[in-house]
Order: C-alpha cells, then structure tokens, then sequence
C-alpha cells in the first residue's frame, strides 16, 4: 500500500510539527512523512530539527550518537531530506514541488515484528527506495531508526560533470 501525504509548508519548529494533522502519529505512514519534514529543517534550523525529531521519537529521544550521526551527513549534504518529496531529482538541484508531497509504501515484509512497522521512500537521486523503520506504542507511531541520509546523486549545481 502507498499512502501519498501532502505539505503546503514544511514545519520549522515543533509548535508548527505538532499542529499538523499528521502528528496525530496514528498511522506509520504519517510519521515516516513527519520524518523527512524535520529532517528538512536541519539545514537551517538544526536544534528546531533536533525537537522535532524527539518528537517523533517519543519516549526515546535521540541518542548522543544519533545527533553526530545527523551533525556529520548534513556537512556538506543539507539536499539528501528534499529529494524524498514529488518533484526534487538533481536536475533541478533537488527543489521539491508545492505542496511538498511523499509517497511512504509498505510491502508484505513491512510488519513481521509485532509491534514495529518498515516503511519505505524513493529519493528522486538514489536508484532504490529509503527505509523508515517505527514502533507503535499505545495507538501512536514512533519513530524507531531511519535510513534516509545515505549518499544520493549530487544535484545540477554540485556536478562538475553535469
């Protein structure tokens, strides 16, 4: 199944995040797309980024680990959490179309742990789809560990050979 959620902005603090009708955290689909919108915010925003992440988390805020691992891929990548939104390819240096869309899928493999739910994500720069793995606690999803910063293609305006 896909789900296609859409945003007329991304949040840029967790005031914004949690008015959003998707913080509601009741599906995974919503909160692997809340995802990418906060990772978005790191660029500009990293401690606003850092308390939406925790957010997303719930109980479990990010580790000492996980805010270097954030810290070292946005160096010199602040482009890789646009390129999950409808539009964004390196042709045109990753600029999502509005409203920002992303489409979260499952697959029959999605639930084998009780309890935790792998979802997916196509970046417009990378040739296979992204994990997002959550974790259900009471009726809301938290977000468990994410795969969505690896190396992607380099956008138009980075490529020397482009």
């Amino acid at each position: 199944m896909t789900e296609t959620l859409k945003f007329e902005s991304l949040p840029a603090n967790l005031e914004e995040l949690k008015a959003l009708p998707e913080a509601a955290l009741d599906t995974p689909f919503k909160a692997a797309a809340l995802t990418v919108a906060a990772l978005c915010r790191y660029p500009a925003g990293k401690d606003d980024a850092i308390e939406m992440l925790n957010f997303l988390k719930g109980p479990q805020p990010l580790s000492n680990y996980e805010k270097q691992f954030l810290r070292d891929r946005f160096m010199d990548k602040d482009y890789v959490p646009r390129s999950y939104f409808n539009g964004a390819v390196p042709a045109n240096n990753y600029e999502p179309d509005v409203p920002y869309t992303v489409e979260v899928f499952d697959n029959p493999y999605s639930y084998q742990d009780e309890g935790y739910a792998t979802l997916w994500i196509r970046s417009g720069g990378a040739d296979s789809p992204r994990q997002v793995r959550l974790r259900r606690k009471g009726e809301q999803w938290f977000l468990w560990e994410q795969f969505l910063l690896p190396d992607i293609r380099k956008p138009a305006a980075e490529d020397p050979w482009a």
